[in-house]
């Protein structure tokens, strides 16, 4: 029976072009799905757009000397492009500056107005006299009030990680100005979300996502408040209350609702505009959000709450496979740090089904992933090139010289052939599984699988021997013909990874059609027609090679260090805090301490959970440094614990010391200890 699926990939924020992490964590695994359900004949819509409004927009806007519109359109063709080219096989791509984004977006708000789940509230805000406006988050700096650091940004602390209230920060400034800011009453609207908390857990119960996912939503409901949708700006979507001027909706409320503008676009591009809601509007659709962590609270907690408050019958996700991170080389992708990889550049270089073969099989499903370029060397030269182009390669110049170049006609199958072809549906039966389930990196590994399979099946029959012995021509046609059958199954179970290689194999088969328009279970269990023609061989895949790589790492380090010099260091240092007596230090109990394991907190993307053994016992100790270490690396670690810190309860786990680090605005370190034994005294 056909399903109705509906897919999205988080929009991604017109405010720069897309990097290789934003790819992996939420456009390549929509897409790779969106394929396979395709393939699978399932009524497949796939939506996604520019998130065009918020205050970013403006400020990036203003420091390139153009107006917000002028702003996004840049970037909503460039990302656009970058879509196309990575083919990504949205159904439409949209904007929410798109005419029809904010009439439903007006609605979702009057709904929740008219149902009691938003209130209007007089709050002090920021407000800067020297520019003579109210400023959001994002254009004030001032001092951390957790840490002290002198250069906090409005919503939350680079250097601490604490979040906060704009109001919150000790001496804030304009980040416009660098004028003080002061304290003045303001209207805004706020969505009452703690209202929500017994519904959304009630319905998070039916969920069986992700542990990382169900593991921090659940918590994060726990704590929902009452939430501040509007911000004091011109450049949003307006509020639809004559009392409401200049002012607009926060962006984190209209953008998740670009999923359902984007539908409607795509409907009347279709030239049926009530055809979106077949899909919205159908309790039986399966509703599927992509996206990257840092998304999930909008996606699992906020959107829901939303549409639980409004009065149109619309879906409530379904499956929200959020991906965590990839890093590069070691670190945090970061166009500020010139710490990042040129889409435009490597579109120069190398292929699309070579990033997405390679950013598939280092897929961050379940923790932080890494895309190296000695990898990415790796994965093309030894499973694209030497495993998959190598069998499709052999097996076509084999049939072409010793099979006039079509598909043999089977005689009679050995107890190996029989081996051999079982094997290769089981491959690709679990291989469909796994594009069901989410699972892309391993069905990476199984595409190389079956590749190597029929390597190994290639060099066992040893066709070549057989074909210098005319009384062997049948064993050889029976050979030919089970390999032939290996690389219509290579190519259908990587077909939705990499859709362009798949398909050139699918033609060098003799088959005139699309693969991608194919019918998943139909290719499975029907065999290539006897005497069907088949196609010279070509390549499908370049070597990549060692001056190229050692290029690439030196222009990141190029890139780096030019940042460096467009962006000097300036050490803000933080306040001196009051002079203490030494008796106070004298009751901290400092420790020699040795970790002997580490693993994440399922809870949180910044905390890691320790074993540390101080000698004379071992404590479990919560540690915020997660972005700044991988577990692994900190396993035989001597660290300095305070050891009479009374235990503390962090994300439901209990800590039973701290470690000793220090920080400036670019990194963490901990302190360490290389000789002193474990429990040994720190003074």
């Amino acid at each position: 029976m056909q399903k109705k699926i509906l897919i999205t990939s988080a929009l991604p924020y017109a405010n720069g072009p897309l990097h290789f992490g934003h790819i992996a964590g939420a456009y390549l695994p929509g897409d790779v799905y969106a394929r396979f359900q395709r393939l699978m004949q399932n009524d497949v819509l796939y939506v996604c757009g520019s998130d065009e409004y918020g205050i970013a927009i403006t400020i990036g806007a203003e420091k390139a000397g153009r107006s917000p519109k002028e702003h996004v359109d840049i970037y909503h063709t460039i990302n656009r492009e970058f879509f196309k080219k990575l083919n990504v096989s949205f159904d439409n791509y949209s904007r929410t500056t798109w005419e029809g984004h904010q009439p439903l977006v007006q609605q979702y708000f009057l709904d929740l107005l008219t149902n009691g789940y938003i209130e209007e509230r007089v709050t002090d805000q920021l407000y800067s006299e020297a520019d003579k406006r109210f400023l959001a988050d994002r254009y004030v700096v001032g001092t951390c009030p957790k840490c002290g650091f002198a250069q906090a940004r409005g919503d939350e602390c680079p250097k601490c990680g604490a979040s906060y209230e704009a109001t919150d920060l000790i001496n804030p400034r304009s980040q416009l100005s660098e004028a003080p800011l002061v304290l003045r009453p303001t209207k805004h609207w706020f969505l009452l979300l703690d209202k929500f908390k017994e519904r959304l857990l009630r319905w998070m119960e039916t969920k069986h996502w992700k542990p990382n996912v169900v593991n921090f939503i659940k918590s994060y409901i726990e704590d929902l408040r009452p939430r501040a949708i509007t911000r004091d700006m011109s450049w949003g979507i307006p509020i639809p209350l004559p009392e409401a001027e200049q002012k607009a909706l926060y962006v984190w409320f209209d953008a998740p609702i670009g999923y359902i503008s984007a539908s409607v676009e795509w409907a009347q591009k279709e030239g049926d505009p009530e055809l979106w809601k077949s899909y919205w509007c159908d309790p039986n659709t399966k509703l599927v959000h992509f996206l990257g962590k840092d998304n999930i609270p909008f996606h699992a907690a906020i959107f829901p709450a939303m549409t639980m408050g409004q009065n149109q019958p619309f879906k409530l996700v379904d499956e929200l496979p959020a991906n965590e991170f990839l890093n590069l080389e070691g670190r945090q992708f970061s166009k500020s740090d010139g710490w990042f990889i040129d889409l435009e550049e490597f579109f120069h270089h190398y292929t699309t089904d070579q990033i997405r073969y390679t950013l598939a099989a280092n897929a961050p499903e379940t923790s932080d992933a890494e895309f190296t370029w000695k990898d990415f060397q790796s994965r093309c030269n030894t499973d694209l090139l030497g495993k998959y182009g190598n069998l499709v390669n052999r097996v076509l110049v084999f049939a072409k010289n010793h099979c006039e170049g079509q598909m043999p006609a089977v005689q009679a199958l050995e107890p190996i052939d029989e081996e051999f072809l079982l094997n290769i549906n089981k491959l690709a039966n679990e291989a469909a599984c796994c594009y069901e389930t989410f699972k892309v990196r391993r069905a990476s590994q199984l595409i190389m699988e079956l590749a190597q399979l029929g390597n190994v099946y290639f060099d066992a029959k040893k066709p070549w021997k057989e074909a210098k012995n005319p009384d062997s021509k049948h064993a050889v046609a029976t050979t030919i013909a089970c390999c032939l059958e290996c690389l219509k199954c290579l190519a259908l179970i990587s077909s939705p990874i990499i859709p362009e290689s798949a398909d050139k194999v699918w033609k060098l088969l003799g088959y005139v059609s699309q693969l991608e328009k194919g019918n998943w279970v139909q290719i499975l269990n029907t065999s290539i027609p006897a005497h069907q023609q088949l196609q010279m061989p070509q390549i499908l895949f370049k070597k990549v090679e060692d001056e190229q790589i050692e290029k690439e790492l030196n222009h990141l380090q190029v890139l780096a260090e030019q940042a460096k010099k467009d962006h000097p260091s300036q050490m803000v240092y933080a306040p001196l805090k009051e002079m203490v007596e030494i008796e106070a230090l004298q009751k901290l109990d400092l420790r020699v301490g040795v970790i002997k394991d580490a693993k994440s907190l399922p809870k949180s993307k910044k905390l890691l959970l320790l074993e540390v053994d101080l000698g004379f016992e071992t404590r479990s100790i919560v540690s915020g440094i997660s972005q700044q270490y991988q577990p692994q690396a900190l396993i035989g670690k001597k660290v300095i614990v305070v050891a009479n810190l009374k235990p503390a309860t962090l994300m439901g786990t209990v800590s039973q010391g701290m470690l000793l680090a220090a920080s400036d605005e670019k990194k963490l370190e901990l302190l360490s200890i290389q000789d002193i034994s474990p429990g040994a005294v720190v003074s």
